[in-house]
């Protein structure tokens, strides 16, 4: 199993920058596709920026987010961090950090794919 928690949220001003820091308990944090979701109030929980397992280094974005955003991970460390910058109130969620056990090229995007979760670290922009 996986354990994740989230830190580095909080509130910044429009364009401002904020990074988020997921750390990872357990074995084998190398073989686990990683993610970041977020989730607003009274919406749904969307994908914010994935990146694949160790021999692949793939990333995704959402299209709201690319050239803010950068995921990235250091496995010796067990982290995946989400630097976001040039910040808007649209930006304004919870953040979740995701693991989905699985090897190899893919970078998940849906959350059902995804077997553990964190419990979430509030970032507010304000204007």
């Amino acid at each position: 199993q996986v354990q994740l928690v989230e830190s580095g949220g909080g509130l910044v001003q429009v364009g401002g920058s904020l990074r988020l820091s997921c750390a990872a308990s357990g074995r084998s944090f190398s073989t686990y596709s990683m993610a970041w979701f977020r989730q607003a109030p009274g919406k749904e929980r969307e994908f914010v920026a994935g990146i694949s397992s160790l021999f692949a280094g793939n990333t995704e974005y959402n299209d709201s987010v690319r050239g803010r955003f950068i995921i990235s991970r250091d496995n010796a460390k067990n982290t995946v961090d989400l630097q976001m910058n040039s910040l808007n109130p649209e930006d304004t969620a919870v953040y979740y950090c995701a693991a989905a056990r699985v090897i190899g090229t893919a970078v998940f995007t849906a959350p059902h794919q995804f077997n553990y979760w964190g419990q979430g670290t509030q970032v507010t922009v304000s204007s």
